[in-house]
């Protein structure tokens, strides 16, 4: 028999302690992502799995917000994160800090996720794009590297935060940060 856990069972950290324990060297990059709940969503996923910080660029909305917080449920207090005009400035910025962006985006040459291998002593950044239009293309050219997602069926993608929810599981679980508890 398999009993349903309380919330109260589930001995979850608050968000005080969430800031100070170690974090997985990722970072989201939000691409004018166009949805709140999209981007409530990538707060709550980016919590779930400790990532460091969340960088929204462009149109993307900010906490706070009703209809992002109603998606974090919460998230956006206890994730890092910023607001940046311009991603491919930020892009730019990070990748001379040593950290290495990475689109999640369909193109030529693109890695599948299943056969990305994160390298040991790396640090991170995971852009996801817009709803309709994708990683700006002048963000892709500048990138160390794209990462696909294999789909066998008629639709070309996934819901952007479906797509950050399966990236960060799959990378997370190869840094091996799923084997911690």
């Amino acid at each position: 028999m398999y009993k349903k856990l309380l919330n109260s069972q589930l001995s979850r950290i608050t968000p005080e302690q969430y800031k100070t324990i170690g974090k997985t060297p990722v970072v989201l990059i939000l691409d004018n992502i166009r949805s709140q709940h999209n981007i409530g969503a990538a707060f709550r996923t980016a919590d779930a799995f400790a990532i460091e910080k969340i960088y929204l660029c462009g149109i993307c909305a900010v906490p706070p917000s009703s209809e992002i917080r109603k998606a974090a449920l919460g998230a956006e207090e206890s994730v890092e994160w910023e607001y940046h005009e311009d991603t491919l400035t930020l892009v730019k910025t990070l990748k001379a800090k040593g950290i290495t962006p990475l689109a999640v985006e369909q193109t030529e040459n693109s890695v599948m996720l299943n056969r990305f291998i994160p390298e040991p002593g790396k640090k991170y950044a995971l852009i996801f794009g817009n709803e309709v239009k994708g990683v700006s293309q002048s963000v892709v050219d500048i990138c160390d590297g794209t990462i696909e997602i294999p789909q066998f069926g008629t639709k070309h993608s996934l819901n952007v935060s479906v797509s950050i929810g399966v990236v960060l599981w799959e990378v997370v679980s190869k840094m091996g940060r799923l084997f911690e508890r």
